[in-house]
């Protein structure tokens, strides 16, 4: 496998990491909480070869550097609207997965002139979307990385990755309904997000695309050849 070397853009207050690789149309990548760019090493690599793909560390994740009191959703799709400021990016495609899908429905909100089509594997944009055993279980790891943090073994930005999942994105319905930009929507067959929560936002946003991927579930979904090969077939059409 080709080896992936990390830059850094400075957007002001952040150092963001990235790794890119490919000629062609810009693929932007942004990968879920606790999760870093290089989940997407063999997108990069292997399955998205045609494209030049950009995978990025958000805030508190990876290699990215910064000085934060807390994370939210809305942030995130500030930093990669100024990241790609930064780059003199004017159009690119994005692949966002789990709370990088969520961070792909804020930028088609906010930069539809920039974000042409947009993937969002998994998105959920209320707290209220997640299951209910989902919930239980991040809830139960918030309280165990916040007692390892007072004991020094974990740093208390693994703290507030989790509390993420507990705070609604920042987008409503009529945000929804007025989203301009294309949006393929995936989601596992057993997935840590309600499935009617994905159909609801798929009713929401016009002219959106709904993909359900059969026998994965939310950890596993992203490389599954289904889904690889859904994302595929939807980018291409824009070629």
């Amino acid at each position: 496998m080709k080896t992936l070397y990390t830059e850094y853009e400075n957007i002001g207050n952040a150092k963001l990491a990235f790794r890119q690789n490919g000629n062609g149309n810009i693929l932007i990548l942004l990968h879920g909480n606790s999760e870093s760019k290089k989940i997407y090493a063999r997108y990069q690599t292997h399955f998205f070869k045609t494209f030049h793909t950009i995978a990025i560390d958000s805030r508190g994740h990876g290699e990215t550097v910064s000085e934060d009191s807390d994370y939210s959703i809305d942030q995130y799709s500030d930093d990669i609207i100024k990241f790609c400021a930064c780059q003199r990016i004017e159009q690119a495609y994005v692949i966002g997965y789990s709370d990088g899908g969520n961070i792909s429905l804020l930028l088609a909100k906010k930069a539809p002139n920039v974000f042409k089509r947009i993937v969002a594997i998994s998105p959920n944009y209320l707290m209220s979307g997640m299951t209910d055993s989902s919930l239980r279980l991040f809830r139960l790891a918030v309280k165990v990385a916040s007692f390892l943090n007072k004991v020094g073994i974990l740093q208390k930005r693994a703290v507030m990755r989790l509390m993420l999942i507990f705070k609604d994105i920042g987008i409503n319905d009529d945000e929804l309904r007025n989203i301009k930009t294309n949006v393929c929507l995936l989601y596992a067959e057993k997935d840590m997000v309600k499935e009617d929560h994905i159909k609801h936002i798929a009713q929401l946003i016009p002219a959106s695309r709904l993909i359900r991927i059969e026998s994965c579930n939310h950890l596993s979904i992203l490389n599954k050849k289904e889904t690889i090969e859904s994302i595929s077939r939807y980018l291409n059409e824009a070629v």
